[in-house]
């Protein structure tokens, strides 16, 4: 019986890595069903995503074909299977837009996720009734004790297993130690198409300075605050005519749908970091 698997790859360029990878799948049996490459013509670097289907007694030899191509290519690998779901802990503080349509998008299939726990500074909201099977974790923090609270996350997603943590409108700045440890495991959602109006009340700043778009950016966190590499971003027009109130609505929905388009992207394993910046193969 065959199994889906993803493949995902890159390298320095150079000729021939298609078709070593492409005859190294078929001629163990591999059938591919998707392919996406990309070669970047400033850094020279190659990247490729493949998904195909393969005998799973089969995979064995494709991981041993793949670490030949490595050697003579230089690349760095990752073969998962594609029915594997992500696992993932959730951080979220008061507002719960962003969590909620995570779980309900991982309740119905669209995005393979595993919630093993949720994390948050604030007591459970009483009526979150699709996290009632999900372990639910209050853990206030304090300028203090912030060293300690993330050392509790840190145990909760080391027991969890968990591959992603997922920052659902986590109000609180991680410590530069904590996002180095969750380098390229930790996806925020930003309020803003690009950094501004930091700080508090950010769509009472945009409606005093008069935007006419507004947005939302998904990435991976850094140390910088805000500035990690971009998964997604998506913005809409407004006018005057809307207040703060009604920005914060249209806001909450961009952030809503931003964040779950980086994390079913990240969960596929289509998103690759390259320095500052990511490759998506959406």
């Amino acid at each position: 019986m065959s199994e889906p698997y993803v493949l995902k790859l890159q390298c320095v360029d150079r000729p021939g890595i298609v078709a070593n990878i492409s005859t190294a799948l078929f001629e163990c049996g591999g059938n591919i069903t998707e392919a996406q490459q990309f070669n970047d013509d400033i850094s020279g670097n190659f990247f490729m995503r493949v998904s195909f289907d393969l005998p799973g007694a089969r995979e064995p030899e494709v991981r041993r074909r793949l670490a030949e191509s490595a050697r003579r290519f230089g690349l760095e690998w990752q073969l998962v299977s594609a029915r594997a779901p992500c696992r993932v802990v959730i951080m979220v503080s008061q507002q719960d837009h962003c969590l909620r349509d995570l779980l309900y998008q991982a309740w119905v299939g669209d995005i393979n996720l595993d919630v093993r726990a949720i994390i948050s500074n604030h007591p459970k909201s009483p009526d979150l009734s699709l996290a009632e099977r999900i372990p639910f974790h209050h853990l206030p923090v304090t300028p203090g004790t912030k060293r300690s609270q993330e050392a509790q996350v840190r145990s909760i997603i080391d027991a969890q297993s968990a591959e992603l943590l997922i920052l659902a409108r986590y109000m609180q700045i991680l410590t530069e130690e904590m996002a180095a440890s969750l380098a390229g495991r930790c996806i925020n959602i930003h309020h803003s198409f690009l950094p501004g109006f930091k700080g508090a009340k950010p769509y009472t700043q945009a409606y005093e300075r008069g935007v006419k778009v507004i947005g939302a950016t998904a990435h991976y966190v850094t140390s910088d605050l805000d500035e990690g590499p971009i998964i997604a971003q998506d913005v809409e027009e407004v006018t005057h005519a809307k207040g703060p109130a009604a920005l914060a609505a249209t806001g909450r929905d961009i952030e809503r749908r931003v964040l779950s388009r980086a994390v079913k992207w990240h969960a596929e394993h289509r998103v690759f970091v390259q320095e500052r910046r990511t490759v998506v193969f959406s």
